[in-house]
């Protein structure tokens, strides 16, 4: 069964997932004030925030730029990725508004294990990309996956690349690992979930008509 889609925050925007609850929740947006020296009461408009409806707590927006949390807008990783690639996702996170080309590099490392992960030799992103396509790998999945890897890879030799001060695009490689996750291992799994629970005459019926044994 799938779940309501990730979307990221986004300024204006009344519904989102919170960067801190990550809850797809309606946010509730106001102009931050100040006082002056004098006591006046200031309207701040360049600076804006929003607060989640199912946490309380608010995200900080200045120029329509998250910049409060840090690490916040980007969704979490996919629970069917193994933990070590899960581990290195995170770390990517608590870098990306820091250092985007340190966490595409990161997230080009993911890559590599996720094609280990998905029986691949993970020592060669190109060949183990091949292999996949060979494998029936969607068009979709594999231009995903050629994406971060090109990016990551542009990360890793300096001066092939930069995307040093393009975190917009360091985080949406994070979206696309997700997708890749759930193409290759999340919903192969939901399927052979609901599959198990037909009938074993059903599964026969099927099996037979299909010309196999029933599993």
């Amino acid at each position: 069964m799938t779940t309501q889609p990730y979307k990221p925050p986004e300024y204006g925007v009344t519904a989102f997932n919170c960067p801190h609850c990550n809850a797809y929740s309606s946010q509730y947006w106001s102009t931050c004030h100040a006082d002056d020296i004098s006591g006046r009461f200031i309207e701040m408009d360049e600076l804006t925030k929003a607060i989640c409806t199912h946490c309380g707590k608010y995200s900080l927006w200045h120029f329509k730029k998250m910049i409060y949390p840090p690490t916040g807008g980007i969704e979490s990783p996919n629970p069917d990725l193994s933990e070590e690639i899960k581990q290195d996702y995170q770390e990517a996170v608590s870098i990306v508004n820091q250092s985007p080309r340190g966490a595409a590099a990161l997230l080009r490392l993911c890559i590599q294990k996720l094609c280990a992960q998905l029986g691949e030799s993970g020592n060669n992103i190109n060949t183990d990309i091949a292999e996949l396509v060979i494998k029936g790998l969607p068009i979709k999945i594999q231009q995903a996956l050629d994406v971060v890897r090109v990016i990551g890879n542009g990360a890793v030799h300096p001066g092939t690349l930069d995307i040093r001060d393009d975190s917009d695009m360091a985080a949406r490689l994070f979206k696309l690992i997700n997708m890749i996750a759930y193409n290759r291992i999340t919903e192969p799994k939901e399927i052979s979930e609901m599959y198990d629970k037909l009938p074993q005459a059903k599964k026969e019926a099927i099996a037979k008509r299909n010309g196999k044994a029933a599993p």
